[in-house]
């Protein structure tokens, strides 16, 4: 009511619905807002070859977001940066930005935010039979076998890295 000056608790609630109903805004399940991007999406234009050279056709195939493209749950996703070098045969370098999803069911190969003994990381997760256990994507790096607690945060589903 302050921030924009209603003297009544139902002029705001009016005033939020007109902006969920304009898509600038949307509630998560607590009844929080979230807000939406104001640029609207990129343009994708095609596809490009990564095998052997073709011919390129450009052509306007859509519009999308890279929120659309890249999130699936977006309450329960978040980012991080990557410090550090263990991740980098599976295409993960350092300064990296992780996308991840918390509370995501775990799979065997699955590349995960993990702390194991009470130090964070990110490793693949492995599971053989009843033996769970954290893997590198750098030989450099012994695979990690949990001495008290493996507690699995989220689950990796994206990488951003940015060029120049």
């Amino acid at each position: 009511m302050e921030l924009v000056g209603f003297r009544s608790r139902h002029s705001v609630y009016r005033l939020i619905d007109c902006l969920v109903a304009e898509g600038l805004v949307s509630k998560d399940p607590q009844g929080k807002l979230i807000p939406h991007t104001q640029n609207g999406g990129v343009p994708l234009l095609g596809i490009v070859e990564a095998g052997w050279p073709s011919p390129a056709e450009e052509e306007l195939k859509d519009t999308i977001t890279l929120d659309e493209y890249l999130i699936r749950n977006k309450e329960a996703t978040y980012l991080l940066m990557v410090k550090g070098d263990s991740m980098i045969d599976a295409g993960i370098m350092p300064g990296d930005l992780l996308i991840v999803e918390r509370g995501a069911a775990v799979r065997d190969g699955d590349i995960v935010i993990a702390q194991i003994d009470r130090e964070w990381t990110i490793k693949y997760f492995r599971q053989r039979g009843s033996k769970v256990f954290l893997e590198a994507a750098n030989k450099d790096y012994q695979p990690l076998h949990p001495t008290e607690e493996l507690n699995i945060a989220a689950v990796v589903r994206g990488v951003v890295r940015r060029y120049a």
